[in-house]
Protein backbone atom coordinates (compact mmCIF):
# COMPACT_ATOMS: atom_id res chain seq x y z
CA UNK A 1 0.00 0.00 0.00
CA UNK A 2 3.09 2.09 0.85
CA UNK A 3 4.36 1.35 -2.29
CA UNK A 4 1.26 2.51 -4.57
CA UNK A 5 0.59 5.85 -2.83
CA UNK A 6 4.51 6.47 -3.12
CA UNK A 7 4.03 5.91 -6.69
CA UNK A 8 0.79 7.76 -6.80
CA UNK A 9 2.35 10.76 -4.87
CA UNK A 10 5.48 10.81 -7.54
CA UNK A 11 3.19 10.96 -10.36
CA UNK A 12 1.51 14.10 -8.97
CA UNK A 13 4.37 15.91 -7.89
CA UNK A 14 5.74 15.18 -11.73
CA UNK A 15 2.47 16.49 -13.13
CA UNK A 16 2.78 19.15 -11.62
CA UNK A 17 6.29 20.22 -12.39
CA UNK A 18 5.40 19.52 -15.62
CA UNK A 19 2.68 22.54 -15.85
CA UNK A 20 4.11 25.78 -16.83
CA UNK A 21 2.69 28.41 -14.86
CA UNK A 22 2.16 32.03 -17.47
CA UNK A 23 0.07 35.13 -16.88
CA UNK A 24 -2.45 33.94 -19.86
CA UNK A 25 -3.72 31.35 -21.92
CA UNK A 26 -4.45 33.06 -25.28
CA UNK A 27 -6.21 31.25 -28.03
CA UNK A 28 -6.61 33.24 -31.17
CA UNK A 29 -9.35 31.58 -33.33
CA UNK A 30 -9.06 33.33 -36.64
CA UNK A 31 -11.70 32.73 -39.40
CA UNK A 32 -11.11 30.70 -42.74
CA UNK A 33 -14.12 29.89 -44.21
CA UNK A 34 -15.36 30.33 -47.33
CA UNK A 35 -16.06 33.99 -47.62
CA UNK A 36 -12.45 33.96 -46.49
CA UNK A 37 -9.51 33.40 -49.49
CA UNK A 38 -5.99 32.81 -49.88
CA UNK A 39 -5.14 36.51 -49.94
CA UNK A 40 -6.94 37.21 -47.20
CA UNK A 41 -5.99 34.38 -44.80
CA UNK A 42 -2.55 35.65 -45.91
CA UNK A 43 -3.18 39.33 -44.84
CA UNK A 44 -5.03 37.94 -41.18
CA UNK A 45 -1.71 36.00 -40.61
CA UNK A 46 0.75 38.27 -41.26
CA UNK A 47 -1.36 41.51 -39.04
CA UNK A 48 -1.02 38.45 -36.24
CA UNK A 49 2.46 38.53 -37.00
CA UNK A 50 3.25 42.06 -36.74
CA UNK A 51 1.03 42.45 -33.97
CA UNK A 52 2.68 40.08 -31.59
CA UNK A 53 6.12 41.30 -32.25
CA UNK A 54 5.49 44.60 -32.20
CA UNK A 55 7.10 46.32 -29.44
CA UNK A 56 4.48 47.90 -27.54
CA UNK A 57 2.82 44.26 -27.18
CA UNK A 58 5.95 42.61 -25.87
CA UNK A 59 6.53 45.50 -23.80
CA UNK A 60 3.03 44.96 -22.53
CA UNK A 61 4.16 40.98 -21.71
CA UNK A 62 7.04 41.61 -20.10
CA UNK A 63 5.07 44.39 -17.37
CA UNK A 64 2.44 40.73 -16.43
CA UNK A 65 3.29 39.09 -13.20
CA UNK A 66 4.88 36.50 -15.05
CA UNK A 67 6.08 37.69 -17.50
CA UNK A 68 5.01 35.64 -20.36
CA UNK A 69 1.96 34.51 -21.99
CA UNK A 70 0.71 31.00 -23.63
CA UNK A 71 -0.95 31.55 -27.35
CA UNK A 72 -1.94 29.16 -30.12
CA UNK A 73 -3.46 30.77 -33.20
CA UNK A 74 -6.42 28.59 -35.09
CA UNK A 75 -8.06 28.51 -38.30
CA UNK A 76 -11.86 27.81 -38.22
CA UNK A 77 -14.43 26.56 -40.75
CA UNK A 78 -16.05 23.62 -40.66
CA UNK A 79 -13.34 22.19 -39.33
CA UNK A 80 -10.29 23.74 -37.10
CA UNK A 81 -6.57 23.77 -37.66
CA UNK A 82 -3.56 24.51 -35.06
CA UNK A 83 -1.66 27.07 -37.32
CA UNK A 84 0.71 27.66 -35.02
CA UNK A 85 1.06 25.29 -31.51
CA UNK A 86 1.48 27.04 -27.94
CA UNK A 87 4.34 28.98 -27.33
CA UNK A 88 5.35 30.71 -24.30
CA UNK A 89 6.08 34.01 -25.19
CA UNK A 90 8.31 35.69 -23.09
CA UNK A 91 10.60 38.43 -25.71
CA UNK A 92 11.57 38.78 -29.02
CA UNK A 93 12.81 35.72 -30.08
CA UNK A 94 9.95 33.68 -28.86
CA UNK A 95 7.93 36.23 -30.51
CA UNK A 96 9.34 36.01 -34.06
CA UNK A 97 9.39 31.97 -33.91
CA UNK A 98 5.36 32.18 -33.73
CA UNK A 99 5.09 35.19 -36.15
CA UNK A 100 7.37 32.88 -38.31
CA UNK A 101 4.70 29.84 -37.47
CA UNK A 102 1.97 32.00 -38.88
CA UNK A 103 3.41 33.16 -42.23
CA UNK A 104 4.87 29.87 -43.50
CA UNK A 105 2.47 27.16 -43.04
CA UNK A 106 -0.55 26.37 -45.17
CA UNK A 107 -3.67 26.93 -45.33
CA UNK A 108 -5.81 24.14 -43.53
CA UNK A 109 -9.33 24.96 -42.40
CA UNK A 110 -12.11 25.10 -45.22
CA UNK A 111 -15.86 25.11 -45.16
CA UNK A 112 -18.44 27.22 -44.33
CA UNK A 113 -19.12 28.44 -40.84
CA UNK A 114 -19.18 26.32 -37.42
CA UNK A 115 -18.65 28.92 -34.54
CA UNK A 116 -19.94 26.70 -31.83
CA UNK A 117 -17.52 23.71 -32.84
CA UNK A 118 -14.65 26.75 -32.82
CA UNK A 119 -15.38 27.77 -29.76
CA UNK A 120 -15.23 24.33 -28.06
CA UNK A 121 -11.51 23.68 -30.09
CA UNK A 122 -10.34 26.77 -28.03
CA UNK A 123 -11.51 25.26 -24.82
CA UNK A 124 -10.09 22.06 -25.55
CA UNK A 125 -6.97 23.19 -26.47
CA UNK A 126 -6.72 25.11 -22.91
CA UNK A 127 -7.87 22.28 -21.52
CA UNK A 128 -5.78 19.48 -22.63
CA UNK A 129 -2.48 21.60 -22.92
CA UNK A 130 0.47 21.38 -20.26
CA UNK A 131 0.17 24.89 -19.60
CA UNK A 132 -1.16 26.62 -15.88
CA UNK A 133 -2.44 30.43 -17.08
CA UNK A 134 -3.99 32.68 -14.50
CA UNK A 135 -6.31 34.33 -17.08
CA UNK A 136 -7.75 32.33 -20.40
CA UNK A 137 -9.12 33.86 -22.81
CA UNK A 138 -10.53 32.96 -25.98
CA UNK A 139 -9.84 35.64 -28.78
CA UNK A 140 -12.84 35.15 -32.23
CA UNK A 141 -12.45 36.92 -35.38
CA UNK A 142 -14.81 36.65 -37.92
CA UNK A 143 -16.82 38.05 -40.96
CA UNK A 144 -20.30 36.99 -40.07
CA UNK A 145 -22.53 35.30 -37.27
CA UNK A 146 -23.94 32.84 -39.41
CA UNK A 147 -23.33 29.19 -38.30
CA UNK A 148 -24.02 25.92 -40.36
CA UNK A 149 -23.11 23.12 -38.15
CA UNK A 150 -21.83 21.64 -34.50
CA UNK A 151 -23.39 22.99 -31.87
CA UNK A 152 -25.23 26.00 -31.44
CA UNK A 153 -22.96 29.30 -30.52
CA UNK A 154 -25.24 29.89 -27.30
CA UNK A 155 -24.13 26.25 -26.63
CA UNK A 156 -20.79 26.42 -26.98
CA UNK A 157 -20.32 29.60 -25.67
CA UNK A 158 -22.32 28.83 -22.57
CA UNK A 159 -19.94 25.82 -22.08
CA UNK A 160 -16.52 28.08 -22.55
CA UNK A 161 -18.08 30.60 -19.82
CA UNK A 162 -18.72 28.12 -17.65
CA UNK A 163 -15.20 26.68 -17.44
CA UNK A 164 -14.03 30.32 -16.46
CA UNK A 165 -12.91 31.24 -19.93
CA UNK A 166 -13.42 34.98 -21.27
CA UNK A 167 -14.30 35.22 -24.93
CA UNK A 168 -13.13 38.27 -27.05
CA UNK A 169 -14.34 38.98 -31.10
CA UNK A 170 -12.43 40.87 -33.26
CA UNK A 171 -15.63 41.59 -36.51
CA UNK A 172 -14.09 42.05 -39.37
CA UNK A 173 -15.67 44.27 -41.75
CA UNK A 174 -16.47 43.75 -45.58
CA UNK A 175 -14.32 46.68 -47.15
CA UNK A 176 -17.76 47.51 -49.27
CA UNK A 177 -19.98 48.12 -46.19
CA UNK A 178 -18.10 49.55 -43.16
CA UNK A 179 -21.37 50.55 -42.35
CA UNK A 180 -21.82 46.62 -41.12
CA UNK A 181 -20.10 48.12 -37.67
CA UNK A 182 -22.00 49.61 -34.95
CA UNK A 183 -25.61 47.91 -35.95
CA UNK A 184 -24.63 44.82 -37.49
CA UNK A 185 -21.58 42.51 -36.99
CA UNK A 186 -20.37 44.55 -34.18
CA UNK A 187 -23.77 44.66 -32.21
CA UNK A 188 -23.88 40.61 -32.84
CA UNK A 189 -20.72 39.88 -31.67
CA UNK A 190 -21.08 41.79 -28.81
CA UNK A 191 -24.72 39.91 -28.22
CA UNK A 192 -23.65 36.21 -28.90
CA UNK A 193 -20.43 35.51 -29.15
CA UNK A 194 -18.29 37.70 -26.22
CA UNK A 195 -18.71 36.88 -22.37
CA UNK A 196 -16.95 36.42 -19.34
CA UNK A 197 -15.12 39.36 -16.96
CA UNK A 198 -13.59 42.33 -19.17
CA UNK A 199 -14.65 40.95 -22.25
CA UNK A 200 -14.58 43.34 -25.05
CA UNK A 201 -15.38 43.67 -29.27
CA UNK A 202 -12.59 45.30 -31.07
CA UNK A 203 -13.39 45.86 -35.04
CA UNK A 204 -11.50 45.43 -37.84
CA UNK A 205 -13.42 48.33 -40.10
CA UNK A 206 -10.59 48.31 -43.08
CA UNK A 207 -7.56 46.32 -44.11
CA UNK A 208 -5.25 49.38 -43.15
CA UNK A 209 -6.40 49.51 -39.68
CA UNK A 210 -6.70 45.54 -39.19
CA UNK A 211 -3.07 45.40 -37.79
CA UNK A 212 -3.49 48.16 -35.89
CA UNK A 213 -6.89 46.59 -34.25
CA UNK A 214 -4.79 43.29 -33.84
CA UNK A 215 -2.22 45.28 -31.73
CA UNK A 216 -4.79 46.87 -30.19
CA UNK A 217 -6.64 43.63 -28.76
CA UNK A 218 -3.58 42.13 -27.68
CA UNK A 219 -2.28 44.84 -25.34
CA UNK A 220 -5.98 44.44 -23.80
CA UNK A 221 -6.06 40.43 -23.00
CA UNK A 222 -2.19 40.90 -22.13
CA UNK A 223 -2.71 44.00 -19.95
CA UNK A 224 -5.81 42.82 -18.36
CA UNK A 225 -7.07 46.32 -18.77
CA UNK A 226 -10.94 47.23 -19.78
CA UNK A 227 -10.90 49.35 -23.12
CA UNK A 228 -12.46 52.13 -20.78
CA UNK A 229 -9.38 51.84 -18.38
CA UNK A 230 -6.35 50.97 -21.29
CA UNK A 231 -7.79 54.60 -23.29
CA UNK A 232 -7.89 56.13 -20.22
CA UNK A 233 -4.23 55.40 -19.82
CA UNK A 234 -2.93 56.41 -23.06
CA UNK A 235 -5.05 60.37 -23.71
CA UNK A 236 -2.41 60.67 -26.23
CA UNK A 237 -3.57 58.18 -28.31
CA UNK A 238 -7.25 57.53 -27.60
CA UNK A 239 -8.61 59.32 -30.37
CA UNK A 240 -6.75 58.05 -33.27
CA UNK A 241 -7.45 54.28 -31.59
CA UNK A 242 -10.93 55.03 -31.61
CA UNK A 243 -11.12 55.88 -34.97
CA UNK A 244 -9.17 52.98 -36.62
CA UNK A 245 -10.45 50.45 -34.43
CA UNK A 246 -13.49 50.95 -32.14
CA UNK A 247 -13.48 49.20 -29.39
CA UNK A 248 -16.97 48.37 -26.92
CA UNK A 249 -17.40 45.70 -24.17
CA UNK A 250 -17.81 45.67 -20.49
CA UNK A 251 -16.25 48.31 -17.87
Amino acid sequence: MRRVLAVITTMVVASSAAAQDTDLELVLLADASGSIDSSEIAFQRQGYAQAITDPEVLATIANTAYGTIAVTYVEWASNQAVVADWTIIDGTESAASFAEQLTTRPRQAYGRNAIGSALLEGLRLMEENEIEGWRRVIDFSGDSVNSYSGPSISEARRTVLEAGVTINALPILPPDDPGRAHGGLEAAYENRIIGGPGSFVVTAESRESFAEAVKRKLILEISGLSPRRLFASQDSDASSAREGSPVTGSP
